[in-house]
């Protein structure tokens, strides 16, 4: 081959790898903006499920493409700080009452068992009706959760998707009930 032949092919290489890049970039763009995200959990309002420091994964299309279901963990926006986003599971879903009574959290009439809440001492709560386009969310360390039970009721539209697995640390890698 021609030293003239071996610049058209380093060339056609170089441009290859250059293509190749910004295909991977543009992906990682779309995933992370439409599909998949990665979320650090910060302090301790998720104790004992979450540590300060876990990083989850979050199915941003979850609820695109179905309904939250009560027991689930959500990342969504802050309707306080909305420059944070927050972590907490979900207690009341559209269409539920939602009442706390002496630690207890009750689910249209009926004690919702918690196996998840090492800390359940919480504030009462009155009989809160969920309506369409919103959640009642609760962390898992209802002492030190700020969570529905200050700020009321969760716009939908804050959601950003629900976390389904630990990634790290890599001792601590599971799967999100």
């Amino acid at each position: 081959m021609s030293a003239h032949g071996e610049n058209r092919a380093s060339r056609s290489g170089v441009a290859e790898v250059v293509r190749t890049l910004l295909l991977a970039l543009v992906l990682a763009f779309l995933i992370r903006s439409f599909v998949l995200e990665s979320f650090e959990v910060e302090g301790t309002s998720m104790l004992p499920t979450l540590q300060s420091g876990d990083r989850v994964l979050v199915n941003k299309l979850a609820y695109r493409l179905g309904a939250p279901q009560t027991g689930q963990i959500v990342v969504f926006q802050s309707p306080v700080i909305p420059s944070q986003d927050w972590i907490k599971r979900v207690i009341g879903v559209p269409g539920d009452t939602v009442m706390v009574r002496n630690n207890v959290v009750y689910i249209n009439g009926k004690p919702y068992a918690e196996p998840f809440v090492k800390y359940p001492q919480s504030v009462n709560v009155a009989k809160t009706y969920v309506p369409p386009g919103y959640l009642w969310v609760e962390g898992d360390n209802r002492p030190k959760s700020f969570d529905s039970r200050m700020f009321g009721l969760l716009p939908m539209k804050d959601v950003k998707g629900q976390a389904f697995l630990v990634w790290w640390p890599p001792n601590a890698i599971r799967w999100l009930s």
